[in-house]
């Protein structure tokens, strides 16, 4: 029951981050399209920066942009920070559900770094927050105040997260947590430097006053780093179901290629919206697609040796006995799984067969099963059950 429970748990918050992430996401598009496409027109109030005629859902709209608050503002303004918000407080509960609730079997691994639960989760939570610390104060030191020399610090910042999550975490661990970091840097961005500075400006310009510049420059800088990391921070997000990225051995590579390619198509479509010539821009898409092929070359399967001894059934259902159908079976034995994880069940050699590819690319290419190694399965007995499932594939 408490499992049953727990899956629970994890479908709504599940749910529910996709929920958030998709308004705060298509929000952030939305506006970064928007003020790109502002034009100064005929017509317009001396007050307004320029404006925006879409169409959409069968009716036309007019968007203006004022740089100066208006006389008047109505009480329905709306701030649009609650997608922000709860996009990353359900996707720390949905950490805590999925990965420190099951840290031994998600979090952990013990070819990696033995650790207890409370380290793991420990290490977790002060590397969100340590992130957060390090990048607020790269910005706001004098190294913030040069574009290029930040970005720089920034993907440096988080290449350095890479690198200790893959030796501290699992595969799955490690990338997950490469999301969580940089999705942290972003929300709190929101919650503590955008939002607030929007407001310091507001309410200056109702008093007539002049706004400290400052305020302006600094929230246009973290809203610009949040809109080059969401491409990146969405395929991190996603990465748990992919052994290629999340069992390769040198998975911060792939982090580093990540980054360049979600940047370079997100500037693709910046510059798109702004109206630029796609002679200005052309250079992303090669930039992205070499980015895609060395990220293919480095994850494609390694051809193992696996000699000219034939594997028999009946080791191979001993290996599969003995790692895999604690879970994946008609009744697991495992206290934490109601079910067979996505229906696979594996108590036959016709069930193993039916599922050679999957078991080839989760427990022969990488070691993404069994999870966290808890069952300790051996090198060589991924090399056995690789040769069986070689000898099979031969005959169909």
């Amino acid at each position: 029951m408490e499992s049953f429970a727990a899956d629970w748990l994890n479908l709504l918050f599940r749910w529910a981050h996709l929920i958030a992430g998709v308004g705060w996401i298509g929000t952030s598009f939305y506006f970064i399209g928007l003020d790109l496409s502002l034009r100064k027109r005929e017509g317009l109030d001396k007050d307004v920066y320029g404006s925006a005629w879409q169409v959409h859902g069968g009716g036309f709209y007019n968007v203006e942009k004022y740089l100066v608050a208006p006389k008047k503002l109505p009480d329905d303004l709306v701030w649009f920070k609650w997608e922000a918000y709860l996009t990353w407080v359900t996707g720390f509960a949905l950490l805590v559900v999925q990965y420190y609730y099951n840290a031994s079997s998600y979090l952990i691994d013990p070819n990696v770094m033995a650790l207890e639960p409370w380290q793991a989760i420990s290490i977790s939570v002060a590397s969100l927050i340590g992130g957060w610390l390090i990048y607020d104060g790269i910005c706001r030191s004098p190294l913030g105040r040069n574009t290029g020399v930040l970005a720089v610090c920034l993907f440096i910042l988080i290449m350095a997260a890479s690198i200790l999550f893959s030796y501290v975490f699992s595969g799955r661990g490690a990338l997950i947590h490469v999301g969580a970091f940089v999705g942290t840097i972003m929300a709190v961005n929101v919650f503590g430097i955008i939002i607030p500075n929007q407001k310091k400006v507001a309410a200056a310009l109702m008093r007539g006053e002049e706004p400290e510049a400052r305020f302006g420059i600094m929230g246009k800088q973290r809203s610009v780093h949040n809109n080059y990391l969401t491409l990146p921070v969405l395929l991190m997000m996603v990465s748990n179901h992919y052994p290629m990225l999340t069992g390769h051995p040198h998975s911060w590579l792939l982090v580093a290629l990540i980054l360049i390619i979600g940047g370079a198509v997100r500037h693709l479509l910046n510059r798109h919206e702004a109206g630029d010539t796609f002679r200005q821009f052309a250079w992303t898409l090669p930039v992205a697609g070499v980015g895609v092929i060395i990220a293919m070359i480095m994850t494609a399967p390694v051809e193992r040796d696996y000699g000219s001894d034939q594997v028999t059934d009946t080791v191979v259902m001993d290996i599969v006995q003995t790692h895999c159908t604690t879970c994946h079976a008609t009744k697991p034995s495992v206290d934490w799984v109601e079910e067979a994880p996505q229906g696979v069940k594996l108590e036959s050699i016709a069930d193993i067969k039916r599922y050679l590819d999957r078991i080839k690319a989760q427990s022969v290419d990488s070691d993404a099963m069994p999870l966290g190694n808890e069952t300790g399965m051996t090198e060589e007995e991924r090399t056995t059950l690789g040769a069986w499932i070689a000898q099979n594939k031969d005959t169909e």
